[in-house]
């Protein structure tokens, strides 16, 4: 049989065309999904358990979905909900529906799929052999210790546990972390689909219309079959083609021929790409190789500190063309201060201080090879420490320096310029990535939970 999964953006709460939605419903999918979370910001949002996306970006957008799923009659799939697939996340996503379909006089069965992990199992994978790092591999082994320092461990799940929630019969599936790719190969899968066509279409969807020439305009389906995959973008003017649809396979993947996924890997290398017409685009030869062990992949945070920020703007010529010296000056002097005046000295056990040259080399540092005459540079200098009032407070004892510090001795004292007062923001916890392992199961099932609940008061579905 085939099977046709319509994906209406990369991520929820990126936005999607409407237009383009309504195409996708009249194309009569047989399952929704969209994917609602990533690392790219960072480990803070694992840590914190909260989402990247605006509440009310992200209500409203899952509304419009919800929508959409009750016009087209089939079910509705949201991963990695939240941005990190927490347990909090997940629940944060199950109230927001519960609201919506409360507002709409809707009654919906919705199915939630955990992928939290508690310390206590890994550490006891760990003590089985059954946890191993992955490539490249950084710092010293794994410890109790350190599982219990994660403020979060998520699991991504697979296809198999998107099944497994598909299979309740429910509307609607928020589950925790997934792979990406997921989401859209789990039906296409369990209906008997070719398995390498249906991991492969699935990498080529997972970020909505990336894969074709108007990539911001979110949405596209993919026909699965028992030989191949068809991707198509429905917004006006959106095309598929060869080019478009096979560079997707470059996108966050380190071989551009294999994707490794928790029960085995795409092989892509025999692949081959047709245009079916001008808009969308056939392939062909993908392989599925499935593994001897069922593995997941695990993702942890933990909090490495607290941070306070402080940003002066220097517009001095003579300052901005000798940016780097001062800079030096001052992080020496400084350094020389905090160490006089609190006693405490660098490193892991007192506080961690950056300088960055925003219009210089701010993202690159020594890395910078670009040459750079600006005519103003925003200074900014994050202190990082144990606590936030320590943070705070040597933030607070760079603030006279940062506004007045000399370039050289023997000259008047400059002065720069806040672009705000205070000065110092505080900005929190600091997370860090502590996890980047696969974990070994016996049954998919074995690290995820699996609910099923209704939401809303109304009658119909």
């Amino acid at each position: 049989m085939s099977t046709r999964v319509l994906v209406p953006s990369g991520v929820l709460g990126l936005g999607f065309d409407s237009d383009a939605l309504r195409r996708g419903i009249a194309w009569r999918p047989d399952i929704i999904c969209i994917d609602g979370g990533s690392t790219d910001s960072g480990p803070h949002y694992l840590g914190s358990g909260t989402s990247k996306y605006s509440r009310d970006a992200t209500r409203a957008e899952w509304a419009a979905l919800l929508a959409a799923r009750a016009e087209a009659g089939v079910p509705l799939v949201l991963g990695s909900a939240g941005t990190s697939g927490t347990d909090a996340t997940v629940e944060w996503m199950f109230a927001i529906t519960d609201e919506i379909a409360r507002e709409k006089g809707w009654r919906l069965r919705v199915a939630t799929l955990s992928s939290s992990q508690p310390a206590a199992r890994v550490a006891a994978a760990i003590g089985r052999g059954r946890v191993a790092p992955l490539a490249p591999r950084i710092g010293p082994d794994l410890s109790a210790a350190d599982l219990h320092a994660c403020a979060n461990i998520v699991a991504l799940a697979g296809a198999e546990q998107i099944g497994a929630a598909i299979r309740t019969g429910a509307d609607v599936v928020i589950a925790g972390r997934t792979t990406d790719t997921a989401l859209i190969s789990a039906l296409p899968i369990m209906n008997g689909d070719d398995a390498g066509a249906a991991w492969h279409g699935a990498k080529i969807a997972e970020c909505g219309a990336l894969c074709s020439t108007r990539p911001l305009s979110g949405v596209v389906g993919v026909v699965f079959d028992e030989h191949a995959c068809t991707v198509e973008a429905f917004a006006e003017g959106a095309r598929c083609t060869p080019e478009t649809v096979a560079a997707h396979m470059l996108y966050e993947n380190s071989d551009p021929f294999v994707l490794h996924e928790p029960g085995g890997h795409l092989d892509a290398s025999r692949a081959h790409y047709e245009a079916a017409d001008n808009r969308r685009v056939r392939i062909t030869g993908s392989q599925w190789v499935a593994a001897r062990s069922y593995r997941v992949k695990l993702e942890g945070a933990r909090l490495a500190g607290y941070q306070t920020t402080i940003l002066a703007l220097v517009r001095s010529e003579r300052y901005v063309r000798n940016i780097r010296t001062w800079l030096a000056r001052l992080e020496s002097f400084v350094k020389r201060e905090i160490a006089s005046r609190t006693g405490l000295v660098e490193g892991p056990d007192g506080y961690g201080i950056e300088f960055r040259a925003i219009g210089v080399d701010a993202a690159l540092g020594l890395l910078e090879t670009k040459p750079s005459n600006p005519s103003e540079v925003g200074v900014l200098v994050i202190v990082t420490a144990k606590s936030q009032a320590r943070a705070t407070d040597i933030a607070r004892l760079v603030n006279p320096f940062l506004l007045h510090f000399p370039l050289t001795e023997d000259e008047e004292l400059p002065t720069f310029a806040f672009p705000y007062s205070p000065a110092e923001t505080e900005r929190g916890p600091l997370y860090e990535f502590c996890l980047n392992h696969v974990m070994e199961i016996d049954d998919p099932m074995d690290a995820f939970g699996l609910e099923v609940r209704d939401v809303g008061d109304g009658q119909t579905r």
